[in-house]
């Protein structure tokens, strides 16, 4: 095994573990999800079938990532994070349900208690505030917060928020284009 299990955690057969990742207790990764290299995955989080997360990821803990949620490289997902894969839940279901893919780009950060509706992308680097609702796409880089949730601003690859000029403590510049900012080169 290339990949370090805790002792209280379950994972399937069949469920595909990246080298390098540590899973702790009673994490739960079902057979058919995939789970990258290098990364972490915090007691009591649970990963289902179809399921997708790429390499050094944190889940934090308590989180459900359930069928339809990719989760990209260099991504943090917050304590108790939601991610919703039924806009129209029922518990008796008469008509056919429909899977909402909902994807996390690469480099982005959803702070602890968010909810994440299904059917979203939030983009590479954006940063999703502490118990916010996400009901709608997010740009790469965009800073988010609230209920639902609103652009506050933007951040840079570092994490810190960039100013008026999209400029970052860091030294790096951005400029703004048709899908939002990106780096200037």
């Amino acid at each position: 095994m290339s990949y370090f299990k805790h002792d209280q955690a379950l994972i399937q057969k069949d469920a595909k573990i990246g080298e390098g990742t540590r899973i702790w207790a009673f994490a739960n990764i079902q057979a058919g999800a995939v789970v990258g290299r290098g990364c972490n995955i915090c007691d009591g989080s649970f990963v289902e079938k179809g399921a997708v997360i790429g390499d050094h990821v944190t889940i934090k803990h308590h989180v459900q990532v359930f069928d339809g949620v990719t989760i990209e490289d260099d991504v943090f997902v917050g304590s108790n994070v939601a991610f919703i894969n039924d806009r129209y839940p029922r518990s008796c279901r008469k008509d056919a349900w429909v899977l909402e893919k909902t994807l996390v780009k690469k480099g982005a950060t959803l702070g602890a208690n968010s909810v994440i509706l299904c059917g979203v992308t939030i983009g590479e680097y954006a940063v999703v505030g502490a118990g916010s609702v996400v009901t709608k796409d997010i740009p790469a880089h965009a800073i988010v917060r609230g209920n639902p949730s609103v652009t506050r601003g933007y951040a840079c690859r570092c994490g810190k928020k960039l100013d008026r000029r999209l400029k970052c403590v860091c030294g790096q510049e951005y400029k703004t284009d048709a899908q939002g900012i990106k780096l200037h080169e």
